[in-house]
């Protein structure tokens, strides 16, 4: 059997059951690869279960305020995919009539989409002949092929979006794209891939090779920037806090937060209550939480977090009451201080 019908012939029996892999509505389509861009399928499940239940229909995604929709999506991180997200929504109900596009081509003017998640629609919705190129894909291809090209680069992605089409199953892109992004996410894995029980063995170059493990090459990205951010806990006597709504463009845009200063180093206590001193003018108490930095590590940055309890008579500025704060939209990092402050 040729490499294309090993691989169909391998997902008719090792097929993953999925609530997407049931139905080629377009809407619960899209709505499961925006969510599962960047994201495990163990971790995305349950937020796709969560939006397919409070919005069924691309009308409820778009007549949602955006509050709603980042609440929702909390934890999942990447926030600009749920800002696409809803904007794309209003974008098909009320400018398209609720009709998603039907190809290629049109699937990649939406907000949000790329070329991987334009390929996965078009194919498993409409049958047209797009092969997906992710990063399961790219592990396969290359593994399979001996391809050494960086995959994160543009002359790379070239050269395996060809591959990918070369061998796509052009009577059936659905099965045959669904069929090699389950192989590499569960037989063809990053470490420690099932090579003993692998149908592709024996044409298998990487395997014949012994470059399994190298395969497939990914320049290393730079060193990540470190930040430090300081956010201020006010606690005032009636039991009221103030958040703000981070606007610029940026990590955890339209996401709320306490009061941030950012600094180029760890911020010493008596710097901060110098600053809050002639800030605020009153009598306050000003105690560190963490002693040891709480570290969010992202793609490109390091944030060194610590949050600073600042108790007081009564706010400086007008504040929410502490018992309102699970209803706003926060980053994952302040999500678990609030659990493990318990206020």
């Amino acid at each position: 059997m040729t490499f294309t019908e090993n691989l169909t012939s391998w997902y008719s029996v090792n097929k993953r059951d999925f609530p997407w892999r049931n139905t080629t509505d377009p809407y619960r389509i899209w709505l499961s690869e925006i969510i599962l861009q960047q994201t495990q399928i163990k971790q995305g499940l349950p937020y796709y279960q969560a939006f397919v239940k409070r919005f069924p229909k691309v009308y409820d995604l778009a007549q949602a305020s955006q509050d709603d929709v980042l609440k929702l999506w909390q934890g999942l991180g990447y926030y600009s995919r749920a800002r696409n997200l809803h904007e794309t929504a209003k974008h098909v109900a009320f400018e398209l009539d609720g009709v998603f596009p039907t190809s290629y081509s049109e699937l990649l003017k939406l907000k949000g989409v790329g070329d991987y998640t334009a390929s996965a629609i078009a194919s498993i919705c409409f049958n047209e002949p797009k092969a997906v190129l992710d990063g399961n894909v790219y592990r396969v291809l290359s593994r399979y092929f001996g391809v050494d090209a960086p995959i994160n680069t543009t002359s790379g992605f070239k050269v395996f979006r060809a591959l990918a089409q070369d061998n796509l199953d052009v009577q059936n892109p659905a099965m045959y794209n669904q069929a090699i992004m389950d192989f590499g996410a569960t037989q063809c894995t990053p470490k420690k891939a099932a090579c003993n029980t692998c149908p592709l063995i024996t044409a298998c170059t990487a395997y014949s090779t012994g470059t399994v493990s190298e395969l497939p090459v990914k320049i290393k990205a730079k060193k990540p920037k470190n930040r430090y951010f300081n956010f201020l806990v006010y606690l005032s006597k009636d039991k009221k806090t103030i958040v703000e709504q981070r606007k610029a463009n940026g990590i955890w845009k339209h996401l709320y937060q306490f009061p941030l200063i950012e600094s180029e180093k760890a911020l010493p206590y008596n710097a901060l209550k110098d600053r809050l001193d002639s800030e605020l003018k009153v009598d306050f108490d000003l105690r560190l939480y963490n002693k040891q930095d709480v570290v969010h590590k992202l793609s490109h940055q390091h944030l060194h977090t610590k949050f600073w309890i600042i108790d007081l008579n009564q706010l400086p500025q007008k504040g929410i009451s502490i018992a309102q704060l699970s209803h706003y939209a926060v980053p994952v990092v302040i999500e678990n201080f609030i659990k493990d402050f318990n206020f």
